[in-house]
């Protein structure tokens, strides 16, 4: 195995990960970004073809730049991966793709990190998978009639792979209503699961890309973080419960058709059954239901009795040079997202640079 060294290695090239590397740039540090996609904005490109962000182009830019487009429009999901990949270009950051994290031990004094045929040797390490790894699909998707098309919503592109008949959307987040009202013309669609709520201002408006987009992205920065009280009391909510509607709204859907309905609990006979002991007769089930962050691959003790890592704004605890960014809430509300990642970003290469600086001053004069 052949095994390559630098002070810092960052695992994950999405928006959390292009952010610590831009900061570490200015550092003087050798580092490398590693990625398991193919492509720089593949984390993106691979997502459903209709997806548009919700924050406006004057907030998406990465650090120490800013989105190119003059309109104030959401970017779609490919405009904003192509700008990912013009970022890197321009910034010289260096990123490696297709690049599959196995692993990530302690070697000593140093840091392992395990790539399959290629290793790496490291001071620090800081993990920059995102909010999101793995999909998460309920257990009663394997009692369903095998004649029932599943997948999850990371596998929907469009409405060409829907067979015909009901459909049954699990997951009344954003993405279950986005995908719902965009089959609604030509299925009978159900979608299942609590309501937690919507925005009441249209984001696709000029008040709300302007205005309203800028009072959200306030509160999701300097309200809503872990110094406030308001804050803590949001965590406790915002990491228990699903995400708000966005850019659908209910009356949308009641205007297509789509039929709200409680949660999907169980399968009888083969088919989905709602909390109220309705049997749903569908032909495809798209599991809208989430995702996991997977944290197994790192052996290492930094983990609470929950799974989660201990840590302080992405420093973590009780194990020297390990660090995140791009965790749910990690130090505001916006954490996980372009409007905030920057500033967690920012604030954890400081220590990493600090820590880093401290040690060698201690070997010299050791």
């Amino acid at each position: 195995m052949q095994t390559e060294r630098f002070d810092t290695v960052v695992i994950g090239g999405g928006q959390a990960g292009l952010s610590a590397g831009a900061h570490l740039a200015r550092t003087g540090r050798s580092f490398v970004i590693l990625d398991a996609h193919d492509r720089i904005g593949d984390n993106w490109r691979d997502r459903y073809d209709s997806m548009r962000l919700f924050t406006p182009g004057h907030s998406v830019g990465l650090p120490f730049d800013r989105y190119p487009s003059k309109s104030s429009d959401a970017p779609t999901k490919d405009e904003l991966a192509d700008y990912f990949e013009d970022y890197v270009a321009r910034f010289r950051l260096p990123v490696r793709t297709g690049v599959w994290v196995r692993g990530l031990r302690r070697a000593g004094d140093t840091y392992l990190v395990d790539a399959g045929d290629v290793a790496f040797e490291c001071a620090n390490v800081i993990v920059a998978t995102g909010a999101h790894r793995e999909p998460r699909v309920p257990g009663l998707s394997r009692r369903l009639d095998p004649a029932i098309l599943q997948f999850h919503s990371s596998e929907y592109h469009n409405p060409s792979q829907i067979m015909e008949g009901p459909v049954l959307v699990v997951g009344a987040g954003n993405s279950g209503g986005d995908i719902s009202l965009e089959l609604s013309p030509a299925h009978d669609v159900w979608l299942s699961g609590p309501d937690r709520g919507h925005i009441p201002v249209d984001i696709d408006t000029w008040i709300g890309r302007n205005i309203g987009a800028r009072v959200v992205i306030f509160i999701g920065r300097h309200v809503a973080t872990l110094r406030t009280p308001i804050g803590r009391r949001v965590k406790s909510k915002a990491l228990g419960q699903g995400d708000p509607l966005v850019r659908v709204k209910p009356k949308q859907l009641r205007a297509a058709g789509v039929h709200r309905v409680g949660r999907t609990v169980d399968a009888r006979e083969g088919k989905p059954v709602l909390e109220d002991g309705q049997a749903l007769d569908v032909t495809t089930v798209i599991w809208c239901t989430g995702f996991r962050h997977d944290l197994s691959w790192i052996d290492l003790p930094i983990f609470d009795n929950e799974g989660a890592p201990r840590h302080e704004r992405g420093v973590v605890t009780g194990e020297q040079g390990l660090y995140f960014v791009g965790l749910p809430f990690q130090f505001a509300l916006a954490s996980d997202v372009l409007p905030g990642v920057g500033r967690d970003a920012a604030f954890v290469v400081r220590q990493l640079d600090r820590r880093s600086a401290r040690r060698s001053t201690a070997a010299l004069v050791a």
